[in-house]
């Protein structure tokens, strides 16, 4: 079984950090070198000169090729060799691979596995980070640790009332069932916990105006390996959602990219987007100020957990509970597309 789901589309990074300067990323133990070409199409090939293994992300952009910063092979956008020093005659197995890439919604998304499997409407729809109808903040984590627990942090939320008391959690959380649906046949994880009458934490109320009590949905997309939605409303308590749509309440959803990059790290790529106060300047920097919190209370947590899980001997147990429902069904699916 591989370490990593390989036949699946990944965040390798967003649209903003591509251009001409050659970009090196680590996608699933692969290193890979992005950049844009002169018309402006990302491209992202294998970080590695077929001749003595030397970094082409080290190398320099010319035209739209990569002469190697070591003994100077030059590479097109197909990964085809173009020039070796010293010789007229170019090797014919003088190629790197190039993954296939998809720009959309903010995102560059790319193919590891294999590039006949390839297909971009599989492409996770996450249009809200581009769409006029959205207002988005948008940040990535390096996080040194491996990618299933930062899985298993997001599909069970009730650690926000203890890790985030004093952001986005309170203590109703925890307390409020929810339920949990998979859907083997989409590869699909969903749960949902819906909160009447309860407290609101400061990442709302710094954000919406409103004050306790409010009602609170959190409902979670998940498809695995690597896209994760929590899809929010909050609203004054008793607020009905109206025939036409919700004009009631404030909807937030916040996004994640979530890319190994090695077996013990992971990229996780992050937006935090809204429905409300579009064009407010102050409601987007509290949002990013706050997520970006929010993001380093887990990575410090996780990190903490990566030494321990790293430390421990083959076969430690754990204990699962109730509250495991989403994370547990998660991991299940994605052993089973691992394979």
């Amino acid at each position: 079984m591989s370490a990593f789901a390989q036949n699946y589309w990944y965040v390798a990074a967003w649209s903003k950090e591509v251009g001409r300067t050659l970009l090196s990323r680590t996608i699933c133990g692969e290193p890979v070198v992005l950049y844009r070409s002169r018309d402006g199409q990302p491209v992202a090939l294998a970080d590695r000169c077929v001749h003595r293994r030397y970094p082409l992300s080290l190398g320099r952009l010319t035209d739209d090729s990569i002469e190697c910063g070591y003994h100077g092979f030059v590479f097109d956008c197909s990964g085809t060799c173009t020039f070796v020093p010293g010789q007229d005659r170019v090797p014919r197995t003088a190629r790197v691979p190039r993954y296939q890439l998809v720009e959309r919604d903010k995102w560059i998304w790319i193919w590891i596995g294999d590039p006949s499997e390839a297909d971009p409407r599989l492409v996770p729809d996450a249009h809200w980070l581009d769409d006029p109808a959205w207002a988005s903040v948008e940040d990535m984590a390096h996080s040194p640790f491996r990618h299933s627990l930062l899985v298993d942090n997001l599909m069970d939320l009730s650690h926000e009332t203890y890790l985030h008391a004093d952001l986005i959690g309170t203590p109703e959380v925890a307390r409020t069932p929810f339920t949990t649906r998979v859907d083997d046949e989409r590869d699909q994880v969903t749960f949902s916990r819906h909160m009447e009458a309860v407290a609101c934490p400061p990442f709302y109320e710094k954000t919406t105006g409103y004050t306790t009590p409010i009602d609170r949905w959190q409902d979670v997309f998940f498809q695995p390996p690597a896209f994760w939605v929590n899809n929010v409303r909050v609203a004054p308590h008793g607020t009905p959602v109206g025939p036409r749509g919700d004009e009631g309440g404030a909807h937030v959803k916040i996004v994640h990219g979530l890319t190994p990059e090695t077996e013990n790290s992971t990229w996780d790529f992050w937006a935090v987007v809204r429905d409300f106060a579009l064009d407010d300047d102050g409601v987007s920097q509290a949002l990013l100020t706050m997520n970006r919190e929010v993001v380093q209370q887990d990575l410090d947590a996780l990190t903490v957990l990566e030494q321990v899980v790293a430390g421990e001997p083959a076969g430690t147990q754990e204990l699962s509970v109730a509250i495991d429902a989403g994370g547990l069904a998660a991991r299940e699916m994605i052993r089973r597309i691992s394979r």
